[in-house]
């Protein structure tokens, strides 16, 4: 049988046809609803792809954010404590001058 949309040759329909032009339809119907259902489930999982790479990019920051402000602060502390030594030394030395001054 020839279904060629083309032909301008006048057809015979018969019940048979359209019963095979019924379940073609529904089996497009079919087709077409899953084809959509998976676009809306990719469509879904990308979305939550997205949305997880963009919270391990936040979290990736923070981390390097918050190393870079440990690192800042654990170098302060160090010169920190090597003023602390010198000050106490160069206020040691001091008073033993003036003392040997004082004394001497």
């Amino acid at each position: 049988m020839n279904h060629d949309i083309t032909s301008h040759q006048p057809r015979t329909v018969r019940a048979g046809d359209i019963i095979l032009y019924a379940s073609e339809a529904v089996g497009v119907r079919q087709s077409l609803h899953q084809l959509e259902q998976a676009f809306v489930e990719e469509t879904l999982a990308d979305r939550q792809r997205a949305e997880r790479l963009q919270r391990q990019i936040e979290l990736r920051g923070r981390k390097r954010e918050l190393d870079k402000v440990h690192k800042k602060g654990s170098f302060r502390f160090v010169v920190l404590c090597l003023v602390l030594v010198l000050t106490a030394v160069l206020v040691t030395v001091a008073m033993f001058e003036t003392l040997y001054f004082v004394m001497g």
